[in-house]
């Protein structure tokens, strides 16, 4: 353990001397190369200009480069594998769209994603709109808050062994303790096995990731719930606007911009949702969604790096355009 730490130290003290020398470096290299100089005739050559517009990129060309290895190429790879065989050796050009298109396992993932698409944000955005409004009336509301946004502090796999244990089940005459067949038992029902029940078990998991996400909501309707200003809620209440009148009609409107940031947040983070299910069903069950799909083919069974770099492009694609126009929609907010 202690080895560990010294050689993490070790690492960010590294990175850090490194980062030092370099920017440092890089500038006084600058300085130099780019310094004011005196003709033979005795005139003055300025190099400011060329000094101004090229030390930013010296501090901006790392970023850069690291994004083009690790996130520019890495999309352009994926776009040509996706033409290959399985060995990305061979071109084998539209195949493998053709084969998922056509493949039961692949369909099985898109309705999957889609019915997580549909109910994960508009539970999360629900659920945490709620608790944000009610929260904000109880004496206790700080605690209960605390409470609700405990599980971001947890990583997804770890939920779900949280979670595990509250699906948990137990063959035969032995004590259940899963706590939800555990309170089936107690009401004079079967325990059943939860995660094995096709299509209801796409729920289940779904319920781990809003209970996850619903702080996170939670959190932000609460900030922008306060930027609501009383006299326009003292107004309605004296025009006797009942309160579910001044919450669907004054503040639903007035925060309506961070219901959609939030709930486009959470939809990008559905549709990178890998951690869950593989924890808990390993795609099995009629569970699978794309995520999970793609790295079974990708790194299982020998590895098929023609359609396990088609679903990753299906997933990439999914995910852009809703991040084309988030920013979109931030630039105009920006404009106003």
């Amino acid at each position: 353990m202690l080895q560990q730490i010294l050689n993490a130290a070790l690492v960010v003290g590294a990175g850090i001397g490194v980062s030092i020398f370099y920017y440092v470096g890089s500038n006084v290299l600058l300085d130099r190369l780019a310094a004011d100089s005196v003709r033979a005739d005795g005139t003055h050559i300025a190099r400011d200009r060329i000094r101004t517009a090229i030390r930013p990129w010296l501090f901006v060309s790392p970023a850069l480069i690291i994004l083009v290895i690790y996130l520019v190429y890495p999309v352009f790879e994926t776009a040509r594998l996706s033409l290959f065989d399985r060995s990305g050796s061979q071109f084998i050009g539209l195949s493998n769209y053709l084969w998922a298109l056509r493949d039961p396992d692949f369909q099985q993932s898109i309705l999957n994603n889609l019915m997580w698409l549909v109910i994960v944000p508009s539970m999360c955005t629900a659920l945490g709109l709620l608790v944000a409004v009610l929260a904000d009336r109880l004496k206790w509301g700080p605690i209960a808050k605390s409470l609700i946004f405990l599980p971001m502090a947890i990583s997804f796999v770890g939920a779900s062994v949280i979670w595990k244990f509250v699906y948990d089940f137990r063959a035969g005459d032995s004590p259940q303790i899963g706590i939800l067949n555990a309170v089936v038992v107690a009401l004079g029902g079967e325990p059943q096995t939860w995660m094995a029940i096709p299509f209801w078990n796409n729920f289940f998991l779904m319920a781990i990731l809003v209970w996850i996400q619903t702080g996170f909501a939670m959190v932000i309707f609460s900030a922008a719930l306060r930027g609501v200003p009383e006299e326009t809620v003292e107004a309605a209440r004296i025009d006797g606007a009942s309160e579910i009148q001044i919450f669907f009609r004054i503040m639903i409107p007035q925060i309506m911009t961070t219901i959609v940031v939030v709930w486009t947040t959470i939809t990008i983070i559905v549709l990178k949702i890998f951690d869950i299910v593989l924890a808990m069903t390993n795609g099995q069950w009629d569970t699978e969604i794309l995520a999970n799909l793609m790295f079974d083919w990708m790194f299982r069974g020998g590895g098929d790096f023609g359609r396990g770099s088609t679903i990753a492009l299906v997933i990439m694609v999914a995910v852009v355009p809703i991040m084309i126009w988030n920013i979109k929609r931030f630039k105009a907010e920006e404009d106003l």
